[in-house]
């Protein structure tokens, strides 16, 4: 039988609030939280990430260059933060957590298969809602026609890494972290 970790893991598409959550759950258990947008890029440098090439790219490519070029490093990313936190709460990027390459996807959901607290965190049970609000919180997201909301919400990673799944929309951060806490295991 393989060893269960009660960490919680939020995931996300960008701006669905998971820093704000994870910030909350992590002040009412009395436990750490690491978001994963403040130390990715150490682990990034850990395998050979190129600053000045990733900003060619961008510059040439926009941001569905960029994102190609990240994949490898962010699933990378996922098992070194993981590896290293513990007893903790981790809020994912948005894009740490979303793979079109069948061979990341797939270490990402066994380096996640033991965690039985991965929380997808949405607006809206309707997707086309969740896109809105997003599009309302963060302006929408679009470089060379590529729609990062209407992308990471539509994605199926997101749903196939999730143990659970907590809706937002009109509830305040605080009762959506105590929702969380209702269904998490501990």
């Amino acid at each position: 039988m393989s060893r269960k970790i009660s960490d919680i893991i939020l995931i996300g598409p960008i701006s669905t609030g998971k820093s704000t959550l994870g910030k909350l759950l992590a002040q009412k258990l009395g436990i750490p939280q690491c978001s994963m947008d403040d130390v990715r890029l150490n682990y990034y440098k850990e395998i050979n990430y190129d600053e000045a090439l990733a900003k060619q790219i961008r510059e040439k490519e926009g941001f569905p260059g960029i994102y190609r070029y990240w994949k490898p490093f962010e699933a990378y990313a996922v098992e070194r933060v993981l590896s290293e936190y513990s007893n903790c709460v981790i809020d994912f990027g948005a894009g740490h957590s979303v793979y079109e390459d069948d061979e990341l996807f797939r270490w990402v959901q066994q380096i996640l298969d033991p965690y039985i607290n991965v929380v997808l965190i949405l607006p809206s049970p309707d997707l086309e809602e969740s896109i809105q609000i997003l599009n309302e919180r963060n302006g929408g997201i679009v470089s060379n026609g590529f729609d990062l909301n209407e992308y990471f919400v539509k994605h199926h990673s997101n749903y196939d890494l999730a143990k659970f799944v907590v809706y937002t929309k009109s509830k305040s951060p605080e009762e959506a972290r105590d929702e969380i806490l209702k269904i998490v295991k501990l």
